[in-house]
């Protein structure tokens, strides 16, 4: 019972997460991540380390000014919690069959909310054998 409860705090936390990207206004996108994030969350996007919501918020403004218009993120797979770290996949669509990305999100929980955020952007690509 209580690896379903963490599960679910964990999807509660996520969900949240994601839903500053497509947020109605700029406005909301801090509140949001103040829902979601620890205030000392340390998030490894594709521009390397950075640390704290300002640093997240500045980085989900910027993936919501993408040239090709507003996107939609969505979580597109259940959460995987095993203890205290979960994962998810997620899509990134522009309006219009625009540009799509995909990826894989690891997220490690401290107290309901998410202090470090791995964004792994992209498929990865099966190995020669």
């Amino acid at each position: 019972m209580v690896g379903r409860r963490l599960t679910g705090r964990a999807r509660s936390a996520i969900d949240t997460f994601i839903s500053a990207f497509n947020a109605s206004d700029d406005s909301y996108v801090t509140a949001l991540l103040s829902q979601a994030l620890t205030s000392d969350v340390v998030f490894w996007g594709p521009l390397g380390r950075s640390e704290g919501i300002e640093a997240v918020e500045r980085f989900v403004l910027d993936i919501r000014r993408h040239p090709a218009g507003t996107g939609t993120m969505v979580r597109c797979s259940a959460v995987d919690m095993p203890d205290e770290w979960a994962r998810y996949q997620w899509v990134f669509t522009t309006p219009d069959g625009g540009p799509r990305l995909a990826g894989t999100d690891v997220v490690h929980l401290r107290r309901s909310l998410i202090d470090q955020v791995i964004v792994f952007a992209g498929e990865i690509k099966p190995s020669a054998s």
